[in-house]
């Protein structure tokens, strides 16, 4: 079942203004956060692009563009459209762009509730830590089903509660402690980095999640877990 909707009824405008706020600082608190291990797992999720039919691919919720960086460089032949609802989020990265000179992408605004783009755009879709931040769950995997072609792949990377329980309680005090204190000592914001781990917890399990882009359309769908069990990477078949 979809998580409940952490800032409701404005969840979106929330979110928003959250990560318009972090923006400057948002790339150095997932380094910090991680241990710069982010990045490998958007190239893990960049790498399901090599399985998607020819055409171009979205990133959606592309933040500070990592993860359409990391699809440029798994296949210079693709075309990716970066979209994002945060302004803030798009002009830091298109700034790295713009100092990378990544070429064949595009940033703009849009909302992942309701894409402007026509069915079937896309060979593949993936979105990198977007759906814990979504007010309607089931609406947003639709959205993505919808416009990716027949036979694409929709790609999901997300953080999630470990399995493990011993583990679980160690990621959770980390989580719930420390990672608020280096939000508000770095990004100065410790409301954002309180709700990351509020959304985590409110989120759906890996298995509901697979159930859930099965009921959007998708077939096929695949997950596993990395990350010592905190990131799971799901993949369904148009």
């Amino acid at each position: 079942m979809a998580a409940p909707p952490i800032f409701s009824p404005a969840k979106a405008a929330a979110v928003r203004g959250m990560f318009t706020r972090i923006a400057r600082r948002y790339d150095l608190m997932n380094s910090l956060m991680t241990g710069g291990r982010h990045h490998a797992w958007r190239r893990r999720a960049a790498d399901a692009v090599a399985d998607a039919p020819a055409g171009p691919v979205l990133d959606l919720a592309t933040g500070t563009a990592d993860l359409a960086i990391a699809v440029r460089a798994r296949d210079a032949r693709r075309f990716v459209a970066g979209a994002d609802f945060s302004e803030g989020m798009l002009r830091v990265g298109q700034v790295k762009l713009d100092t990378r000179r990544v070429t064949r992408t595009r940033l703009l605004v849009a909302d992942a509730l309701a894409l402007p783009f026509r069915d079937g755009a896309f060979a593949c879709v993936l979105s990198a830590f977007l759906l814990r931040n979504l007010e309607d769950l089931e609406r947003g995997l639709a959205e993505m089903r919808r416009v990716t072609m027949d036979g694409g792949r929709v790609v999901t990377l997300d953080i999630v509660r470990p399995a493990q329980p011993v583990w679980g309680a160690v990621f959770g005090a980390y989580f719930n402690h420390l990672v608020p204190a280096i939000g508000a000592l770095v990004a100065g914001d410790r409301q954002a980095y309180t709700y990351l781990p509020d959304s985590v917890e409110r989120f759906v399990t890996p298995d509901e999640l697979a159930r859930m882009m099965e009921s959007a359309g998708l077939r096929r769908v695949s997950w596993r877990r990395f990350g010592l069990g905190t990131i799971a990477l799901h993949i369904g078949v148009a």
